[in-house]
């Protein structure tokens, strides 16, 4: 397939954003995180995603961790920021400010809470990657923000030369094969779910977003390059391999698993935002013992 020009294929580690104990931002462990995920072989790396908590974070924060790891990337690897918010004007600004700071792309998430009907929905996605000027990745995560995007929205957004992908989160397998029917000639499909990267990519898809990849980077990029590349049998082994630990790293909301995680293993401090507060003790003790399991401890 010919797709537009995409910022990344492969395995994109959507980034935790450290705190310190008060909860202020710690940028110092924020670039060691990124030293860590390009000297590991990640592929690409998100900043302000879900996993980052960017929905807890002040207009400066955003700024700050946004020209902060432009800087410590350094065009080793492409930088996608996320910049999806509820307030299109909002929206627009932030986008605006990932492309002058020089990242190499933006994911912007369908608006949440207010949602928006299917002409709002073009309206905003539009109005942004216009502003972007740089390759405009959607993001569907229905279960947060309360609307499935249409395929009528993905249709009329597909020529767009900004809109490049889909990062799709459903969990719906069948409209992941919707999407690569109706738009798969115009839109690349990344996977949104660590436990979908093979049959998303099956389907087409050229690669992941993916939470796993802040404690096991190395992994995740051979999984998404053999599940793009046509290793289907060695992308099932893997897929089968990781299976319970990426069955563990949502037992709670995230990114509360992986950031206790990040913790245990010495990345960077566990410190979320509320409303996330710590992981429990039941939960806690099952995510060590597959720690474990798998040697990461």
């Amino acid at each position: 397939m010919s797709y537009k020009s995409l910022p990344f294929t492969g395995s994109c580690v959507a980034l935790v954003t450290p705190f310190y104990s008060d909860g202020s931002l710690d940028l110092p462990s924020l670039g060691r995180l990124i030293d860590f995920q390009v000297s590991s072989g990640t592929d690409a790396i998100l900043v302000l995603g879900t996993t980052g908590e960017s929905s807890t974070m002040t207009d400066k924060e955003r700024r700050e961790c946004i020209s902060y790891a432009a800087e410590k990337v350094g065009g080793r690897v492409p930088l996608i920021v996320g910049t999806g918010t509820n307030r299109t004007a909002y929206s627009v600004e932030l986008s605006k400010f990932a492309h002058d700071a020089g990242c190499d792309g933006v994911l912007v998430v369908s608006p949440y809470y207010n949602k928006a009907s299917d002409e709002g929905l073009v309206r905003h996605f539009t109005a942004i990657a216009d502003a972007a000027d740089c390759p405009t990745i959607l993001y569907n995560i229905p279960s947060r923000t309360g609307v499935n995007i249409p395929l009528s929205v993905y249709e009329r957004l597909s020529d767009h030369p900004n809109i490049v992908g889909i990062k799709e989160a459903s969990g719906n397998i069948s409209y992941a094969a919707d999407i690569t029917s109706r738009v798969g000639d115009k839109l690349a499909l990344y996977s949104g779910n660590d436990d979908q990267t093979l049959p998303i990519c099956a389907l087409g898809g050229v690669g992941v977003i993916s939470v796993a990849a802040n404690i096991i980077p190395e992994r995740m990029h051979a999984l998404a390059e053999s599940a793009t590349s046509g290793d289907t049998r060695g992308a099932a082994l893997l897929q089968r391999e990781l299976h319970d630990l990426f069955g563990v790293l949502f037992c709670e909301v995230n990114p509360i698993p992986v950031k206790a995680v990040c913790e245990i293993m010495g990345l960077c401090g566990g410190t979320l935002r509320l409303p996330l507060c710590e992981i429990g003790k039941d939960n806690l003790a099952r995510l060590t013992d597959v720690l474990k399991k798998y040697r990461l401890i």
